[in-house]
């Protein structure tokens, strides 16, 4: 059944936060600052891999490395981020991640919206999240977003033992994106088959995983909210190089 992938990655994500939570409460202060940098760094080099599998590419003759989609990359974080800053989308997620204190009866938790927005980020935007929803869309495969599932269970107990409860509420975006693509995966099959779509989102989507990482590490150094955009501006050069 198309969706079940979803299901099931939604309930992982769930019961990895109220782990998280459990084991939080069970954890020293200094602890848990040093797991925190920890699930920064693993974010970092998770984003770090995937850019370099979409950038890096071994030649015909297998002798060596090139280069692969840098030029798409740029463009994509550039016309992205500079979209998404004029939108505001860091603000709205941050509002909404608000709202969500309010009704979690959190407001005393300080870290609550940027955990929430870390996390979702962590999930949503990386290549599996993408891949195994369109696999589960089209072919009513959803075996990518069952592994998927059990990596983000792990990963929102690890981020919500340091960060806080509002890690636990990324199963809402990660719920209405993977089902809306999965939704709309049968439309959108002819665009999703030309060229590298695909691929480039990938590509894209790891490197704004690594920015969300050095924020975890290091204090919020981007906006990655507002680099989003990059995502779509992606799916168009694609677009546009197939026809060219």
């Amino acid at each position: 059944m198309p969706g079940i992938g979803t299901v099931v990655n939604v309930i992982a994500v769930i019961l990895g936060g109220i782990l998280g939570i459990l084991f939080g409460k069970k954890i020293k202060l200094e602890i848990r600052d040093s797991l925190m940098k920890v699930a920064g760094v693993a974010v970092i080099f998770i984003g770090i891999s995937g850019a370099l599998t979409g950038l890096l590419k071994i030649t015909e003759d297998g002798s060596s490395l090139t280069t692969n989609g840098a030029l798409m990359m740029i463009i994509s974080l550039v016309l992205g981020t500079l979209a998404g800053e004029l939108i505001k989308i860091e603000k709205k997620l941050d509002r909404f991640g608000e709202w969500l204190k309010i009704k979690a009866h959190a407001a005393e938790d300080g870290g609550f919206v940027g955990a929430f927005v870390n996390t979702s980020l962590v999930i949503c935007v990386g290549a599996m999240a993408v891949v195994g929803a369109i696999e589960d869309g089209i072919g009513g495969n959803p075996s990518t977003l069952f592994a998927k599932a059990l990596l983000d269970f792990l990963i929102v107990i690890i981020m919500t033992s340091t960060l806080g409860k509002g890690c636990i509420f990324s199963f809402i975006p990660i719920g209405i994106f993977q089902g809306a693509v999965t939704a709309l995966s049968k439309f959108a099959e002819p665009l999703l088959s030309m060229g590298t779509v695909i691929s480039d989102m990938s590509l894209v989507g790891n490197v704004l995983i690594f920015c969300v990482g050095i924020n975890i590490c290091f204090g919020k150094k981007f906006n990655v909210g507002n680099m989003l955009p990059s995502l779509i501006v992606a799916i168009i050069y694609s677009v546009i190089q197939f026809y060219i």
